[in-house]
């Protein structure tokens, strides 16, 4: 039986952190609750899509650690970018065939930028690989993704953690970022300084939204690993467990809104 308590969750950017992701929804999970409606940009939307679709935690996380994503990019003759994205696509829809939003087994909203219009875009109908490649189109490496004479780009640029479609439609909202940035006692290089800029910029607009949240879940210090670094892809996914796991503890409501959600699926 579905749920009448409507719980969303808003999952933010951050490349290969987004992994954390998927530990902060099974320890979610393992507390009884399950988001009704899910919305993602960037990293946030690819693990907000398979999750929709239907695979759990653990199946997302051994398909990402078992895709070489370079793999499936090709050098693309542009003006716009470096690298075309049109062999992900072919990936994307081998794990995610059913590929309308209709389809997924949870409601599920997809944030992008317009390039064009400067302003960010929700997608929550028709198919939903091509807005998926546009929330994961990062500007300058990829060549922006065209849909209907419209060009666009990462959904985190102006939106790292879209809880505006949520907002109305869930009567709790979950945010959850992957980009805490710790202090520092000094900034070592050039490299550095750009790296630190950009993910405060990314955490500006984050938590400027985190009063629209009843929870918000923000693992420390994931700021430190690399965007690409799967490497680390277990570091990453235990770090997002752990604190969803610490912030249930420290949060008795959210306890409370996991139990009342198992008794009304067992009725």
């Amino acid at each position: 039986m579905k749920s009448k308590i409507r719980i969303a969750i808003a999952l933010s950017g951050g490349g290969v952190r987004g992994i954390s992701h998927l530990g902060v929804l099974k320890a979610l999970e393992e507390s009884g609750i399950q988001p009704d409606l899910v919305s993602g940009t960037s990293a946030g939307a690819i693990v907000g899509a398979m999750y929709c679709y239907g695979y759990s935690p653990d199946e997302i996380f051994e398909i990402i650690i078992n895709t070489n994503y370079f793999k499936f990019v090709r050098p693309a003759i542009s003006r716009k970018g470096l690298l075309k994205m049109d062999v992900l696509e072919e990936l994307y829809r081998v794990h995610m065939p059913n590929t309308n939003f209709s389809n997924l087994e949870r409601r599920l909203s997809i944030a992008t930028t317009n390039i064009k219009k400067s302003r960010v875009e929700y997608f929550s109908e028709g198919d939903f690989i091509r807005p998926l490649m546009a929330s994961t189109c990062i500007p300058g490496m990829f060549e922006p993704i065209e849909m209907a004479g419209e060009y666009y780009i990462d959904g985190g640029v102006l939106n790292n953690l879209p809880v505006e479609p949520l907002i109305d439609t869930s009567d709790w909202l979950i945010g959850v970022n992957c980009n805490h940035l710790p202090d520092v006692a000094n900034i070592s290089n050039v490299k550095r300084l750009i790296e630190r800029t950009v993910i405060m910029s990314m955490n500006y607009n984050v938590y400027n939204r985190k009063s629209k949240c009843d929870y918000f879940i923000e693992a420390e210090g994931l700021a430190q690993y690399g965007v690409f670094d799967l490497k680390k892809a277990k570091e990453l996914f235990t770090a997002g467990y752990e604190a969803a796991k610490n912030y249930i503890i420290n949060h008795p409501s959210l306890a409370d809104l996991g139990q009342a959600e198992k008794i009304i699926r067992n009725k």
